[in-house]
């Protein structure tokens, strides 16, 4: 078996979230079930490398990290992901973070 990743010494909470609500994304890799989807089985395939969505939720987990939930449009469902699992597809919309109603 391989090891698994640890990220113990990263806490992204430091920082402002790397993504906006609203913000169109790019999936970097392949996401698989690990069990907390539901209604699928453990080991599908929730969202391949290069499926876009839009960032529809901001959390956080472990304390250490954002989560963001992401809304595959396509796919009919949002997957929550991690910011490094992520790329921006456009720029974060002037509207979300400016903070002026238009």
């Amino acid at each position: 078996m391989g090891d698994i990743a640890r990220d113990s010494d990263v806490n992204e909470l430091g920082s402002p979230p790397r993504f906006d609500y609203g913000q169109k994304v790019r999936s970097r890799k392949t996401v698989r079930n690990d069990g907390t989807f539901s209604g699928r089985e453990i080991g599908d395939i929730l969202v391949k490398k290069g499926d876009i969505g839009y960032v529809t939720s901001i959390g956080t987990f472990l304390q250490q990290f954002y989560i963001y939930g992401v809304d595959f449009v396509a796919h009919g469902y949002r997957v929550g992901m991690k910011g490094r699992e992520l790329e921006a597809v456009e720029p974060v919309p002037e509207t979300a973070t400016d903070g002026v109603a238009p």
